[in-house]
């Protein structure tokens, strides 16, 4: 059941292909169709800030299974400025691009797990999952 897309951000473009590769994924692992667009809302947004911060990266997506549970596990990874605040970035309504977007509270919010790691001038990693009801 192991199986790991890897999508290399580095334009609008693989926004678009990441997004579609993590429905394809979710859909084939019995999300319904709310679910997998909320994962594919999700994608959209850690793809977007890499993009707007970090100029490339990649997002990986993987099938998990955990104590019988499936789910799916998406992982933004980049090697931009990193995020000096994190409890800030983490405030609801907070953006420092100056667009709507949800930002990582709205994919928090999204997904059932969240985790972030960010060193200021090496990257920033965020890890997200999402269990089949």
């Amino acid at each position: 059941m192991h199986q790991e897309i890897s999508v290399p951000i580095n334009t609008d473009s693989d926004i678009v292909v990441a997004r579609q590769k993590g429905r394809e994924l979710a859909t084939g692992l019995g999300f319904s169709s709310i679910d997998s667009t909320i994962i594919a809302t999700a994608i959209s947004e850690l793809a977007r800030n890499i993009v707007l911060y970090a100029q490339r990266g990649v997002i990986l997506i993987n099938l998990i299974n955990h104590g019988g549970k499936a789910g799916i596990r998406v992982v933004a990874r980049d090697e931009g400025p990193g995020i000096s605040d994190l409890a800030q970035v983490m405030q609801e309504g907070f953006s420092t691009s100056g667009n709507l977007g949800l930002g990582l509270k709205g994919v928090k919010r999204l997904m059932d797990e969240f985790e972030i790691q960010s060193d200021v001038g090496r990257g920033t990693v965020v890890a997200v999952k999402k269990w089949v009801p």
